[in-house]
């Protein structure tokens, strides 16, 4: 099977498409996959990194604002649709799948010219601007959340499949926990909460953390923070300029980047996060009880969208961005970590949106798709 897989910008439009391309070759393991996406994007260190050729063409998300750069990035995007045509009239694909990031809008397109099948994987739970243009063009849609479908008008076809996450639930041992949370240095005998904000860290989540630190709230629970590799040092100088050693805080340890996170989420008591749609798969998969603080300013708020998935069952609390303290964060926490019953029953509803065999599901329906498209 050849296949073209579009996918650009962030992790979370990138990650999925490895997932699915490492889903295809296992098996088929003659695939010959290839990856489209820009010269902007995560994706130039991501796909040949994980051994797979990319060709980079331009794409750019449009503005309805009527502005000379609008209408620059107009030209350059219709441009690329031409380049993505040309790449697909060459390698001449068996289905062409698009997992997001402004690339879809001229792959998708130059392949529905071409009358390729096409697959188009929507992670979030409000789906973007590049779904919905091109749900009438693909032949078939998949949605992480069950939310999103009502929310794609117009679709051939749509399958709730959920999204493939590295980070799967193991079943460990109390013993084997014990040793996990001895080799991150805390203790096993006290409730454990993880903070991150994804791999470049979230500043607003960081600043709460610092004031919980500054404030000695944290005396009930302890903490595994993830800052960030940007943001670090910034936070180690805070530290120290209030007489503080970033390694010898009270109930807590601090590291830039956490490279055991699948570990280390399965044996925490409680997830604080940004609400990206891998994580909320992640926590979901989990059975995580979560606090989950979304990512303002970003496309139809879809952060928000995702975070309510888990708040609407009971499984998460959300604090807006801009309305986020040390305190308030605080408060939270204990309300769900110092409560045994109430932590455990938000577990529970976390895993009733958990999805399984994730990877199977999607290539059943490239599958599907290709043979449809051929009868």
């Amino acid at each position: 099977m050849k296949v073209v897989i579009a996918a650009a910008g962030t992790a979370g439009h990138i990650n999925p498409g490895l997932a699915i391309a490492k889903k295809i070759q296992e098996e088929q393991k003659d695939s010959k996959i290839m990856f489209i996406g820009t010269t902007r994007g995560l994706e130039n260190d991501l796909v040949p990194r994980a051994g797979y050729e990319l060709k980079t063409i331009d794409a750019y998300g449009l503005s309805k604002k009527i502005s000379i750069d609008n209408i620059k990035n107009m030209i350059k995007t219709l441009k690329g649709f031409g380049e993505a045509k040309k790449i697909l009239k060459e390698m001449k694909p068996d289905i062409v799948i698009g997992t997001g990031g402004y690339i879809c809008g001229a792959t998708i397109s130059a392949a529905h010219r071409l009358k390729i099948p096409t697959v188009l994987h929507e992670s979030n739970a409000f789906p973007g601007k590049a779904v919905k243009m091109l749900a009438k063009k693909t032949d078939t849609i998949l949605v992480s959340f069950e939310d999103a479908i009502d929310r794609i008008k117009h679709a051939k076809k749509i399958v709730y499949t959920g999204t493939p996450v590295k980070i799967k639930k193991q079943n460990y041992t109390e013993e084997q926990k014990a040793e996990i949370i001895k080799k991150v240095g805390l203790n096993y005998q006290m409730p454990m909460v993880l903070v991150f904000g994804g791999s470049q860290g979230a500043r607003r989540i960081n600043q709460a953390i610092m004031e919980i630190i500054k404030l000695g709230l944290n005396e009930k629970y302890q903490m595994i923070w993830a800052t960030g590799p940007k943001q670090y040092d910034i936070i180690k100088e805070e530290l120290e300029n209030d007489h503080k050693n970033i390694n010898h805080i009270k109930n807590m340890k601090i590291f830039p980047y956490i490279y055991n996170m699948e570990e280390i989420m399965n044996v925490v008591d409680i997830i604080v996060a940004r609400s990206g749609a891998m994580t909320i798969t992640e926590i979901a998969n989990l059975g995580k009880p979560s606090i989950l603080v979304p990512l303002p300013n970003v496309s139809h708020d879809h952060q928000l969208y995702n975070a309510k998935v888990l708040q609407n069952i009971g499984a998460a609390n959300i604090i807006l961005d801009n309305e986020l303290t040390g305190e308030k964060l605080n408060a939270n926490i204990e309300k769900i970590v110092l409560n045994k019953e109430q932590s455990k029953k938000m577990g529970e509803m976390a895993l009733t949106v958990a999805t399984d065999h994730t990877e199977d599901k999607i290539f059943e329906q490239i599958i599907e798709t290709i043979h449809s498209k051929v009868l």
